[in-house]
């Protein structure tokens, strides 16, 4: 520690100066994107999870207006403003407007849809190769006081202070925001005054989606480079700096993002430039574990709704009759005595890995409540202790395997600890967050996780004195360990643990007066939960042989989640109805692989609309 004390004292005090021009800069740009969302959320009450995507169009927008029809900076920026304030208006009026009498998982989950779609759109579109941003602002510097500036850093910077002295101006003066601060405070009253809500909320999309498509050009501008990738970790980041400085409260939640760039931009100066996410991100998580409120607004209690409870359909869920069942997993266990095709069994083989995965999140998020968005890096962490505990540790698979499951239920409920004593949309973004951090944490761990290079060479399951090497063979083993997976969690539902955390999901206040305490109850649900996605995500890594810190990113944990809904929230059979479907999509969408995505995102859209209770019925 004093060792570290030391070097950072010895960066010389110019370099610090520096840094915090960078990092006021860089937090200008995430002030805009929070901004967007907090005044999305003080009017919708709904956390915008497309609002990444929308930054990353605007940022295609800008680059399309200056790179291929030459337009001067100046007019390229409110064009472009434009443009992302009429993506949030059709975004408002088909992807979040349909549900807005459903319980708010229901929109929140269509704009995860909503954003998925974007991104697929963009790399059909734009392919995904990164595109270089045009060098339309003049790159010379000067010294003003010891400190360097540069010209685009005042362009940044005056951009963002016009965007919130208007947006001020906008919400303070004029008829309009009188509607939205009416809205934000009770849209029910508003409501019965004659303020039309539904255009109320289109306005809320608009501005906010306007601020995300300028927060896009100017980080085009600052990073001379933008991917359609770009937009998932831009809105993290943004999520990060309205819980930092306040959800609801646009101010707060600038000054959020403030905070947000100067602390990215010391770590960087302290720790390299790889660890910016994995600073932003434990940011976002020790935040949410000390004040949820925020540092910059009222002492306000986070969300009390929940985000499932009253949004599970009232029908009855399908149940198989046992012996459907029973001949169901014959038919599985037998079926690679009768194909031979080894292409076949390995696409099957990754379906039950994946209906195992879909399996422990249907646990916590179907019975417990519990939306975790960030359920992949569970997988991650158990990949990497079994990959790790059979290179260099000697271990043998099944010693390895369990200590994979058990190491990602421990690290897995101790990191999500501060995330279940929050509720309603607080715990959704600090799973999300989680996520993050782990496969972060991998990526900067180079002497134990050979960080961005992967892990190779992982060796094939060892079992009774043979290695599992043939396609059949690993398909009985992923098969089995599914099998066992299922059968543990029917026993959890069915048994007096299950029926208490349905009960806590269904009325939380109710139960704490029966004497329930429900932290420990969600710890023990996600601790089994993280067990089983450690052994698929451990099975996973002696399957392909190779994992990286990317292997497992959040768009596994939201196609782990349309699982889920599609199948039925808490229904075991729907979980593996919607995993085999979803594995076996891209096989039948082989001949145009780009629009897989893209078939993602219309499939969760069209579930929560039609069927919201999925094929089988949720519990």
């Amino acid at each position: 520690m004093a060792g570290m004390v030391g070097w950072v004292q010895g960066i010389p005090f110019s370099l610090w100066l520096d840094q915090a021009v960078n990092g006021l800069v860089l937090g200008n740009i995430y002030a805009l994107l929070a901004a967007g969302l907090a005044l999305v959320f003080g009017v919708a009450q709904l956390i915008n999870f497309a609002h990444g995507s929308v930054y990353m169009v605007g940022a295609y927008l800008g680059w399309f207006l200056l790179a291929r029809l030459g337009l001067p900076l100046g007019l390229a920026l409110p064009l472009a403003a434009l443009g992302g304030g009429a993506l949030g208006v059709a975004l408002e009026r088909f992807a979040v407007r349909p549900f807005r009498r459903s319980a708010r998982i229901a929109p929140l989950l269509a704009t995860l849809g909503a954003g998925m779609i974007l991104d697929s759109l963009a790399e059909i579109v734009f392919t995904p190769t990164p595109k270089a941003f045009p060098a339309v602002v003049p790159a010379f510097r000067f010294n003003l006081g010891g400190v360097s500036l540069g010209f685009l850093d005042l362009v940044i910077l005056g951009v963002s202070l016009t965007c919130a002295l208007a947006l001020f101006g906008l919400l303070k003066f004029t008829r309009t925001g009188r509607a939205l601060r009416a809205a934000a405070l009770d849209a029910e009253a508003a409501q019965q005054m004659g303020v039309r809500v539904d255009r109320v909320n289109a306005a809320a999309f608009a501005l906010a989606s306007a601020l995300g498509a300028l927060a896009g050009v100017l980080i085009g501008l600052y990073y001379n480079q933008i991917s359609p990738s770009m937009g998932f970790q831009a809105g993290l980041k943004g999520f990060t700096a309205c819980v930092l400085g306040g959800l609801g409260s646009i101010p707060a939640a600038m000054a959020g993002g403030l905070v947000l760039g100067l602390g990215e931009s010391f770590g960087v100066a302290a720790f390299g430039a790889s660890a910016r996410n994995l600073i932003a991100f434990s940011l976002l998580l020790v935040a949410l574990f000390l004040r949820p409120s925020g540092l910059f607004a009222g002492a306000r209690t986070a969300a009390q709704e929940a985000l499932t409870g009253s949004f599970l359909p009232q029908a009855r869920a399908i149940r198989l009759p046992w012996q459907l069942g029973l001949g169901l997993a014959a038919t599985a266990a037998l079926l690679p005595l009768g194909v031979r095709n080894p292409y076949l069994l390995q696409v099957l083989t990754s379906a039950w890995l994946a209906a195992l995965f879909a399996v422990s999140l249907t646990l916590v998020a179907g019975t417990a409540g519990i939306m975790s968005l960030g359920h992949a890096g569970l997988l991650s962490i158990g990949a990497y202790t079994s990959g790790l505990l059979t290179l260099k540790a000697g271990f043998g698979f099944p010693a390895a395997l369990l200590a994979a499951g058990a190491l990602t239920a421990a690290l897995g409920t101790l990191l999500a600890l501060p995330a279940l004593r929050l509720k309603g949309h607080y715990i959704a973004i600090a799973t999300l967050g989680i996520g993050e951090i782990v496969n972060q944490f991998i990526l900067n761990a180079d002497g134990l996780t050979q960080g961005a290079m992967g892990l190779a060479g992982i060796p094939a399951p060892r079992l009774f004195g043979a290695d599992v090497t043939s396609a059949a063979g690993f398909y009985w083993l992923s098969l089995a360990a599914l099998a066992l997976g299922a059968l543990a969690v029917a026993a959890v539902m069915a048994s007096p643990l299950g029926r208490t955390v349905r009960g806590l999901r269904e009325d939380e206040v109710a139960a704490q007066a029966l004497g329930i305490r429900p932290l420990r109850y969600r710890m023990l649900t996600f601790a089994l939960s993280a067990f089983l996605a450690g052994v698929a995500g451990a099975l996973t890594a002696h399957l392909y042989t190779y994992i990286s810190y990317d292997t497992f990113g959040a768009n596994v944990s939201v196609l782990g989640l349309t699982m889920v809904i599609l199948g039925g929230l808490g229904n075991i059979w729907g979980a593996i109805l919607g995993a085999v479907t979803l594995s076996g999509l891209p096989e039948l969408l082989r001949f145009a692989a780009q629009y897989r995505w893209l078939a993602y995102g219309l499939i969760l859209l069209v579930v929560l609309r039609v069927r919201p209770q999925g094929v089988l019925g949720s519990r």
